[in-house]
């Protein structure tokens, strides 16, 4: 993403992992705040890592002082297996964050994503309730309503949706988080993947955090 990404490798559960590290500010933030684990759009459909959707949230988490993790779901650069509908990019999603914990065993945790990552956050969510070591925060952006069975989410999750999203129905995600009660923040105007309002997306995730 910048001069101080690093890359590395994980093994997964169906081969190898490549990821991506970033690191906040160390003059802002000599101890950071938190971990952060961010999730790609669909593998199939050219989702990557480096999405643009994607850099934006990780440079969100940055700015909040998270120490910042991508990577390429199975299938996806130089990460090898097969897409798995999910199922296994959520037990490697898992095994990414044990491995981070090795480093960082004490810092808050969040999860965000983009489209099919929200899908995938979601999960890991459900199992770390399970298991009573919840993310605290989840953020995430062209939630996958309707699309894959997304849990519930917990309520300080922040929801950030296109209006004009061609993909995921912005009606979708509203009968998906009305249940929940959630609110649902709307971009006017922005698409799928937020041509010309990608700033939007760190901004909220900026603002929304310390309320």
């Amino acid at each position: 993403m910048n001069a101080q990404t690093l890359p590395f490798f994980i093994a997964g559960a169906a081969g190898r992992l490549e990821c991506a590290l970033d690191l906040p500010d160390p003059e802002t933030f000599p101890v950071p705040r938190g971990l952060a684990l961010v999730a790609h759009p669909h593998p199939l459909f050219g989702g990557t890592m480096d999405n643009k959707v994607v850099h934006t949230l990780a440079r969100g988490f940055l700015t909040l002082g998270y120490v910042t993790v991508r990577m390429n779901f199975r299938g996806v650069g130089k990460s090898e297996g097969v897409h798995d509908e999910g199922r296994g990019e959520t037990d490697d999603m898992a095994l990414l964050l044990a491995h981070m914990r090795q480093q960082y065993p004490e810092l808050p945790l969040a999860l965000g994503g983009f489209s099919f990552g929200t899908f995938v956050q979601s999960q890991l969510q459900q199992r770390l309730i399970a298991s009573n070591t919840p993310a605290e925060r989840l953020v995430l952006v062209g939630t996958a309503a309707g699309k894959w069975p997304l849990p519930a989410v917990p309520a300080n999750s922040i929801l950030i949706h296109g209006e004009l999203d061609e993909t995921i129905p912005l009606t979708s995600v509203f009968e998906w988080a009305r249940p929940q009660d959630i609110p649902v923040i709307v971009i006017p105007g922005a698409d799928h993947f937020f041509h010309r309002r990608l700033q939007h997306i760190k901004n909220l995730m900026v603002e929304m955090w310390h309320r």
